[in-house]
């Protein structure tokens, strides 16, 4: 099956990945066969609370159902307990997506998952990342210091790991109900200074790669609708590759030119972002990107 993504395509993702002007996204998606997908947890609340609603899949919706029923902490308190026990993928594996990033050697990642994954991964490759969370309420803002109050700067030895929705180390920087998603997008809008100057530089001067994200998936219209839509007018490389799951429904070449047309024309009228979409399973376009890296590298 054709995975839209060019000729063309590849050879400017790989470009700017040697040149340092690439800046990951890594969705839930990343963390496929390690952690529990989204879904599958909304699933198992939805069971055991008792979820009145058809939507049981939907993590942000049964997740305010809980909220509701109980308090706010109450659903990402669970996410702490369950996400504690699990520990990290194997990084020695060719097709792991974090271990991939981390051997780009980028000075900054930028996840919406509330694990360390990516943070363990980098401390594999002998880097010494910095992790911080975005500070979008006021008990994160409150919390610990910022890494940034000591002077520093993201640089390929110590890259920062930026986590956007929050991690759950600390169960209040968690996005994770439709409240949540909608308090962060009105901060957002409203605070131009909530993200670090480094995040906005790497927004609006790198190709942004999208990795372990669906259409359907909050974190991913958030991202599109909210910040990368508020951003897209400045953007000074506006080729954005993003990895989806699932395929079209139609998985012909002809079927996924009429998705990408449909995607295309979709992000257009958020901004005038050019996309290309690698359709398929992560694992597959961790491996194609790893080999067309070690190609890359042997021909440049």
């Amino acid at each position: 099956m054709a995975k839209t993504l060019g000729e063309r395509d590849w050879e400017n993702l790989l470009q700017r990945i040697k040149e340092k002007k690439c800046t990951p996204f890594i969705g839930a998606g990343a963390c496929a066969g390690t952690l529990p997908m989204g879904s599958e947890i909304a699933r198992e609340w939805a069971n055991k609370y008792k979820y009145p609603l058809y939507d049981n899949g939907d993590l942000a919706r049964v997740a305010q159902f809980l909220a509701v029923e109980e308090d706010d902490m109450f659903p990402k308190e669970n996410i702490q307990r369950r996400f504690k026990q699990i520990g990290p993928p194997d990084f020695s594996r060719a097709d792991e997506p974090h271990a991939l990033l981390a051997d780009f050697n980028l000075p900054i990642y930028i996840t919406t998952n509330y694990d360390s994954f990516m943070t363990l991964a980098l401390q594999d490759r002998k880097r010494d990342p910095k992790p911080e969370l975005c500070r979008w309420n006021r008990f994160v803002e409150l919390g610990s210091p910022t890494v940034f109050q000591s002077g520093y700067v993201p640089s390929t030895a110590n890259p920062l790991v930026y986590h956007l929705h929050g991690h759950y180390d600390l169960p209040q920087s968690v996005v994770l109900t439709e409240d949540d998603y909608l308090d962060f997008l009105v901060h957002l809008a409203s605070d131009q200074a909530l993200l670090p100057p480094a995040i906005r530089t790497a927004l609006a001067g790198t190709s942004l790669l999208f990795i372990g994200y669906s259409l359907s998936d909050w974190h991913f219209r958030v991202l599109f609708r909210g910040l990368i839509g508020s951003l897209g007018a400045s953007l000074g490389y506006t080729s954005i590759a993003v990895q989806l799951t699932p395929p079209p429904a139609d998985k012909s070449e002809k079927g996924e030119e009429l998705a990408q047309r449909y995607l295309d024309r979709y992000f257009e009228k958020i901004q005038k972002i050019k996309v290309r979409v690698y359709w398929g399973d992560i694992n597959e376009f961790t491996k194609e990107l790893r080999e067309r890296c070690n190609d890359f590298s042997k021909s440049n």
